[in-house]
């Protein structure tokens, strides 16, 4: 080991003990400004006065933002970062080892550090356009080490494009022109409270009668056009608040606010947060046929995270600051039962219907059935545990896993469902779980943690049986079979017809290639996955390549579909000209079995408890 890297441990460790000295004034509040007035131009300008006291101080920029899930924050974005007192300019330097962590020496006589960084939004696929922004605070606040999240006070004031309107949970926001003051709040709530605000903005109570929580949805567009939110989906909105009051018992939270960003300009997504929930869809979703499933089948998810994520959270998920890594392996619960909670939820309030629910989970278990190997070595519990960094990752999917605690996360609580119903002859329901394990009195946003070995406890406090057992096996798992056991025992099952679902949309990912010939392709025809052993596979189709021609003609979904359909009655295989890296080559593809398509069909030697687990229980149609 050098010699002066030995001298750099000792001058991190000596910083790290003296950070808290260096900003002991934790009584005084970190005043932070974020200028937005250039946010069309995807540039947002922070100021922050942090009390301190002289010596060496360390400041982070938030690295793991709860429901990421990995060390996403955005650090890449801060630039043109200056530190300052009684204006004279402080040196600073970045940590070797942690990019994310900053140092500087306070001087004698100083007793407030000024901190001044642009935050670059990033062009395409950002948080900003000409009209409308989505701001996490993380994204534009350093904080000094030493203290908890929850101890580090923040008074923070917003300065938008004249004309903007907001919405937010963060309480006591004052709007004076163009400037916004909030109230002093805790760094934790502060990061757990985004903001949207736009020169179109409309906010619609989603109160249900009797309820005594407000809740409203916030919406900014591109477009005015865009806010015209139909009737059948507020009435859905407003049944889904009633519904989840029913479902769980209690809320946790103060007041509600969806808040919904509406743009072909920004990610398309949803990140959940205690009294609200950041989520992004295309700006025209409201005026599209589709509008009721699309808006539900998100805000459903995200509002179920309140309690399942946010309320109730994994203990290794529950770190005191933003730096602390997270433990990921639990995430069949935070992710795969808000998974079968949202979609539960959004067919309870009418935003879906029971045919597409069905739809939903036959082409999840048909996405983890036969035909994607990796389930071959890859075991459920490791997509969890392995994510960290591993989100994304291009094609491959079927040998590689991704994400699938949330799609057999899914259908794993649904088996949940069904034996707590059967053990105990419909006696006892998921709901009795629900409401002891997510009830308890509102005190307003507040985290009660749990285990592997709580959970198992809770749900043997309703239902006495091998739960530990249960979800052991389920979680080691390498069988190529998709688990399909809490959809059978509730009378359906998947069957692969050439009849095309209804419900298309409520099949994810699904395509007349994606269950024939193994090809998951963009509308475009590049190849986003080729089904590892499949037909296609075999043909020599892998991920990357782009199809360009079916049969000598050039591609469109239309004419491999029609391919498809014709080799069911012919000897020729289907030959695909695809390109990859410049090179053109005619791949012969040996199928002729067809379309096929999942469905969930009834099974009439067993009781349909799925179609009674989905009636609702508040909504009166």
């Amino acid at each position: 080991m050098r010699r002066s890297y030995l001298r750099f441990l000792s001058l991190l460790v000596a910083t790290l003990i003296l950070g808290a000295a260096a900003c002991a004034q934790t009584n005084s509040a970190i005043l932070l400004t974020v200028d937005a007035t250039q946010a069309p131009l995807k540039i947002l300008r922070a100021h922050l006065e942090i009390p301190v006291n002289p010596g060496p101080l360390t400041l982070y920029y938030p690295k793991w933002i709860p429901g990421m899930h990995e060390p996403a924050g955005p650090i890449a974005n801060l630039t043109g970062l200056k530190f300052s007192s009684g204006g004279k300019t402080i040196p600073w330097q970045r940590d070797l080892l942690d990019v994310f962590t900053f140092h500087v020496d306070v001087p004698q006589g100083a007793n407030r550090l000024e901190v001044a960084f642009d935050y670059l939004d990033p062009s395409g696929l950002g948080s900003a356009t000409d009209k409308l922004l989505a701001l996490n605070w993380n994204q534009v606040l350093l904080y000094p080490a030493g203290h908890p999240a929850a101890q580090i006070m923040f008074q923070p004031t917003l300065l938008l494009p004249q004309g903007w309107k907001f919405g937010t949970a963060l309480p006591d926001g004052k709007q004076t022109g163009a400037q916004v003051v909030f109230a002093t709040v805790a760094l934790d709530r502060l990061v757990d409270s985004p903001l949207l605000a736009g020169e179109y903005y409309r906010a619609i109570d989603l109160t249900p009668p009797g309820e005594p929580v407000h809740h409203e949805i916030d919406i900014v567009a591109d477009s005015e056009a865009a806010l015209a939110m139909g009737p059948d989906v507020q009435k859905g909105l407003t049944n889904l608040v009633a519904e989840t009051g029913k479902l769980f018992g209690a809320r946790h939270y103060r007041e509600y606010h969806f808040l919904l960003t509406l743009s072909d300009h920004t990610p398309h997504f949803g990140l959940e947060h205690h009294e609200s929930n950041d989520s992004r869809l295309p700006e025209r979703v409201f005026l599209s046929p589709g509008a009721a499933r699309e808006v539900g089948g998100l805000l459903a998810h995200e509002f179920a995270h309140s309690w399942n994520g946010k309320f109730r959270r994994p203990k290794d998920l529950t770190t005191p600051d933003f730096q602390a890594p997270m433990e990921t392996d639990l995430l069949w619960v935070y992710e795969g039962g808000t998974s079968f909670l949202g979609d539960l939820l959004a067919t309870r309030c009418g935003l879906w219907t029971p045919e597409e629910y069905r739809q939903s989970l036959a082409g999840i278990a048909a996405s983890l059935g036969p035909g994607r190997p990796g389930r071959t070595w890859r075991p459920l519990r490791d997509t969890a545990g392995a994510i960290p960094g591993m989100f994304g990752g291009g094609g491959w999917s079927s040998w590689r896993r991704g994400s699938d605690y949330y799609e057999e996360g899914e259908l794993l609580w649904l088996e949940v469902a069904a034996i707590l119903h059967d053990q105990t002859h419909g006696q006892k329901s998921i709901e009795d779980f629900l409401r002891a394990f997510y009830g308890g009195p509102n005190n307003g946003p507040e985290v009660k943690t749990y285990t592997f070995e709580e959970l198992v406890q809770a749900l043997n406090q309703v239902v006495a049986y091998d739960w530990a057992g249960f979800w052991n096996q389920r979680l080691t798992s390498n069988s190529p079979a998709a688990p399909a056991g809490g959809l059978e025992s509730s009378g359906w099952k998947v069957e692969l017809t050439s009849e095309l679902p209804g419900a298309t949309r409520a099949v994810r990912g699904v395509s007349s290639a994606t269950y024939s010939i193994g090809l998951m392709l963009a509308q475009d025809g590049a190849v986003l996955d080729s089904f590892y052993g499949g037909p296609a596979f075999r043909a020599g189709i892998t991920s990357g390549m782009k199809v360009v021609a079916v049969n000598g003609r050039a591609y469109t979904a239309d004419r491999l579909t029609d391919a498809i359909k014709a080799a069911q009655n012919s000897s020729p295989p289907i030959e695909l000209l695809v390109v990859s890296n410049e090179y053109y080559k005619t791949c012969a593809i040996d199928y002729h079995d067809g379309e096929r398509y999942p469905h969930l069909v009834r099974d009439p030697a067993k009781p349909d408890y799925l179609s009674e687990f989905l009636k609702p229980l508040a909504r009166q149609d």
